[in-house]
């Protein structure tokens, strides 16, 4: 049980960097089974749905290292990000010994950490005005790792969602105080003229 809620916070963490590259991938390694554990998926034709990710994971792997690509991704991962990161949390939990009323806890509290990782990013895009393209690979990168260990190594890819979910508390605090030192220093030059 311990191994897979780890399993769904590696999943999650995945939802919170990409959409469609985590849902393309647990499509082609489950079993040949395709997205029929997937919840909301496994009513449209896969085809559909094997057309749909493809062209998402290219716009999400090619988009995101250009700055017009990286807003356009930031604003429809926003709103996809806790429904993605709950669907694959649910898939996930699915493999393990839960109860119906207890999926929908996991799936509400998947989404809510891809929803946290996916503002701890927004966040980064606006300070930063924008991401290094090898940040974006990195996170490309880690996406896929991330949905590998939660099928085949949950205490890896638990471990690393962790360590995510701690880096994103410490930005966080971070933009805290570089927010109340560029106030502070806009009052200090407005008190000069």
């Amino acid at each position: 049980m311990f191994s897979s809620i780890l399993a769904v916070l590696a999943i999650s963490a995945a939802a919170g960097m990409r959409i469609a590259l985590p849902l393309l991938i647990i499509g082609f390694v489950e079993n040949q089974q395709y997205w029929s554990d997937v919840p909301v998926l496994n009513r449209i034709h896969p085809q559909v749905v094997l057309a749909i990710l493809i062209s998402w994971s290219l716009f999400e792997l090619f988009g995101s290292k250009r700055l017009l690509g990286q807003r356009i991704l930031q604003l429809i991962q926003l709103f996809l990000s806790p429904v993605v990161g709950s669907l694959l949390a649910m898939t996930v939990a699915q493999l393990g010994d839960f109860e119906t009323l207890q999926l929908w806890g996991i799936g509400i509290s998947g989404g809510l950490l891809a929803l946290v990782l996916h503002l701890v990013q927004m966040g980064w895009f606006f300070r930063l005005r924008g991401i290094p393209p090898w940040f974006a690979l990195t996170e490309d990168i880690l996406s896929v790792f991330l949905v590998l260990y939660a099928l085949n190594a949950p205490e890896k890819g638990g471990l690393i969602a962790m360590m995510l979910l701690w880096l994103a508390i410490r930005s966080s605090s971070s933009w805290k105080q570089w927010h109340q030192n560029q106030a502070m220093s806009e009052s200090i030059h407005e008190q000069t003229r």
